[in-house]
């Protein structure tokens, strides 16, 4: 049970993460992905780059960690790899730009991302 909580909280800290760009350009990745989704229907070419579709496979890899029985370690750890590629990246680039917004975002999903590990090795 802890596994799972943990995994739905990796999810939740994930659409935490906040980007800026160019001059008047930001958004937090729960806003990024719902346009993803919606582009993804009409217009499905304009939204195929790994930097969107591998992390929106890794939360649906631990949503169905979520409901399984048991959930299993290896759905967990290539759900928060998948989501690491581009949080990883976002704390990246939010330390060598010097943007705390971006850099401060990305820290509950490492918590998180590192409890969740911990918890399912010791499983």
């Amino acid at each position: 049970m802890k596994l799972k909580i943990l995994n739905g909280l990796v999810i939740l800290t994930s659409l935490l993460g906040y980007l800026e760009w160019g001059a008047d350009n930001r958004s937090f990745l729960f806003q990024a992905e719902w346009e993803v989704l919606r582009r993804l229907w009409g217009e499905p070419l304009s939204v195929v780059h790994p930097f969107t579709l591998i992390p929106l496979l890794g939360q649906v890899l631990l949503l169905i960690t979520i409901f399984q029985k048991e959930p299993s370690k290896r759905l967990t750890y290539l759900g928060i790899g998948s989501l690491s590629l581009l949080l990883l990246l976002m704390a990246f680039i939010g330390m060598i730009s010097l943007n705390y917004k971006i850099l401060l975002s990305t820290v509950p999903f490492i918590f998180m991302a590192v409890l969740a590990v911990l918890a399912a090795r010791k499983k």
